[in-house]
């Protein structure tokens, strides 16, 4: 994984700058992810993303001290613990997002969930269009896991491109 990438998700991850994920901020993607879809805080899907979000910060808190450092988060980004952990933690809020629990996303729902775990509403309507190859009006969760998964581990994929100021797909999507 490129040292680009990890900083760029370490610095989503690290909502309040401060140089370290703390416990709390990693759970509040959960948080964000529940509210914006409208998701109970009891409700059991969310229950079971807030469990696999505790899971993954425990991967990456290598010295178990509560916060998360970029040094940490270097050690620990790659395809064995996207496959281990970040899988399933995505794929949690994905299911939250998906609210009619097909596997599938709609441009609406993907946007939901892409703001709330931090991109930006044009980035998300750029990447919902690199994801929906064919042309469905519908995002597929292993589509959506496949192309995280790229970016994690190599530093690129199309759907990170989408999110690049100036990409065509990105202008395109900022017209719709």
């Amino acid at each position: 994984m490129s040292d680009a990438a990890k900083r760029r998700i370490f610095s989503m991850l690290d909502t309040d700058g401060d140089g370290a994920i703390s416990h709390g901020e990693y759970l509040a993607r959960v948080d964000r992810a529940a509210a914006a879809t409208g998701r109970d805080t009891l409700d059991p899907l969310v229950e079971a993303a807030r469990e696999a979000h505790r899971e993954v910060f425990e991967q990456m808190d290598a010295d178990g001290d509560g916060r998360v450092t970029l040094d940490e988060y270097r050690g620990w980004a790659g395809h064995d613990a996207f496959e281990r952990s970040c899988r399933p933690a995505l794929g949690s809020l994905f299911d939250l997002a998906d609210a009619d629990g097909d596997g599938r996303l709609t441009r609406p729902e993907f946007t939901r969930l892409r703001a709330a775990t931090g991109n930006t509403a044009d980035g998300a309507a750029a990447a919902f269009t690199v994801l929906d190859a064919d042309g469905d009006g519908l995002v597929d969760r292993d589509a959506y896991l496949a192309a995280i998964h790229d970016y994690l581990t190599t530093g690129a994929s199309p759907m990170a491109d989408a999110y690049r100021p100036g990409s065509p797909v990105q202008q395109d999507a900022i017209a719709l």
